[in-house]
């Protein structure tokens, strides 16, 4: 069976204005080459997920070189794009797991994956003109800003276990990101993790004892998600904090999608709703095996600015490479070794680079903070995020990250068709 990818020219030399499009591809050395930059992009990032959830690290491996394939293959290799851990998910996930165990988080993370595939589903028959008109980007941007201040109390109780070692990660991150051009520019986090590591292996703060007793080749741990007619209170009883993960999932993979399109072709467009549906699979297929849900990523976004090369054919070695990884429970123990600290130190700015790029589409759509409407919304979805409102009734209970979710929806709308009834918009 010939292979979907045509050799872009003699397949050895990109000119300094070529670009290397989804359905070319460069000879398989080099080509094995960018697909191994795809995974260092994503890896810092990915792993991160399942190390503060509590969640087996190989297994959200292996399922996100799954999910990418099956990503590839929904979407017909037009769309490169790699699906990595979602941090949308680490609220719900550690709040799930903390009151019901990590059956019912599992649980919430397939009900997430479900509805985004549902939503990709309708996207591809209707378009997304009625997710636009419900999320406008003054809501949109409220919504990711929230959930990533929302984690900031996450990130100082980590950083407070190890000052010292998580004062030096957060240097290591910040400055990397001027000291070096190009690829290594954008894998600050990775550098910082590997500088932090390096500093707690010197304080004596990581624990190797679980590496040696690790094999080098073998299954990740697997773990079913809990039957919600077992226990219908516990299971769905986490899923009001899980449900505003659905809209944060479609907000990142659409605008993931338009920053493709504006790089290749605006045909990519066409093929959003094969990629909500397809990573609403992918992430039901973490959340049945006990990995973590996904989501398209921007850090492989800029791999691709960077080296002009936009083959889905390097997206298809790092697939395949992160199910390698998967499958070395060796990797596995290394990555869970990775003290306190370290995380501390990388999520304080994590964390707030995700609020950020809230207020970063804010800027990107010149949203206009001089509207009321606008400056409700934002003000009121964030004070409710930030200092993580909660509301019980019976066994739901609804944290910041949902309360703000809705508020931002609700009160954008409420104002827009109050002033418009009154005749008082401005």
């Amino acid at each position: 069976m010939a292979l979907p990818w045509t050799l872009h020219g003699d397949g050895k030399t990109v000119g300094a204005t070529d670009v290397v499009g989804p359905g070319e591809r460069l000879n398989w050395p080099l080509t094995i080459g960018i697909g191994t930059q795809h995974v260092v992009a994503m890896f810092g990032a990915t792993f991160l997920v399942p190390l503060i959830t509590g969640f087996p690290p190989s297994t959200t491996l292996l399922f996100s070189g799954i999910g990418t394939l099956l990503f590839l293959l929904i979407t017909q290799n037009r769309l490169p794009s790699y699906l990595g851990s979602s941090f949308a998910f680490i609220a719900p996930i550690t709040a799930a797991t903390a009151t019901a165990g990590m059956g019912s988080a599992l649980f919430g993370i397939i009900v997430v994956g479900l509805l985004l595939a549902l939503i990709g589903l309708i996207v591809q028959l209707t378009g997304t003109g009625w997710i636009d008109a419900l999320m406008p980007p003054v809501v949109s941007g409220a919504i990711v800003a929230l959930i990533g201040f929302n984690l900031a109390p996450v990130a100082k109780s980590n950083f407070t276990e190890a000052p010292l070692t998580a004062i030096i990660t957060l240097l290591a991150v910040v400055l990397s990101t001027v000291l070096f051009r190009g690829i290594l520019g954008r894998l600050s986090i990775f550098i910082g993790v590997i500088v932090g590591y390096v500093a707690a292996v010197v304080a004596g703060e990581v624990d190797f004892s679980g590496v040696g007793e690790a094999a080098w080749i073998g299954l990740p741990p697997f773990t079913a998600a809990m039957n919600p007619f077992a226990d219908p209170s516990a299971a769905f009883g986490v899923l009001p904090a899980f449900l505003p993960v659905v809209l944060v999932l479609v907000a990142e993979n659409v605008g993931h999608i338009k920053g493709v399109a504006q790089m290749t072709d605006a045909k990519v467009n066409r093929f959003t709703g094969r990629a909500l549906m397809a990573d609403g699979l992918a992430t039901m297929l973490a959340g049945f095996s006990g990995g973590s849900g996904t989501t398209t990523y921007g850090e492989n976004i800029g791999v691709m600015a960077a080296t002009r090369i936009y083959s889905t054919a390097a997206y298809w070695v790092a697939g395949i490479t992160a199910v390698l990884l998967g499958l070395s429970p060796k990797i596995g123990a290394v990555i869970n070794t990775i003290p306190a600290g370290v995380l501390g130190g990388v999520t304080t700015a994590l964390y707030g680079l995700i609020g950020i790029i809230g207020v970063k589409i804010w800027l990107d759509n010149k949203v206009d903070f001089s509207k009321p409407v606008n400056q409700f919304t934002a003000a009121t979805a964030l004070i409710i995020g930030i200092a993580d409102y909660t509301f019980s009734a019976g066994t739901l209970s609804f944290n910041g990250i949902a309360l703000g979710t809705v508020a931002a929806i609700v009160i954008y709308h409420l104002m827009t068709w109050v002033a418009r009834v009154r005749g008082t918009a401005r």
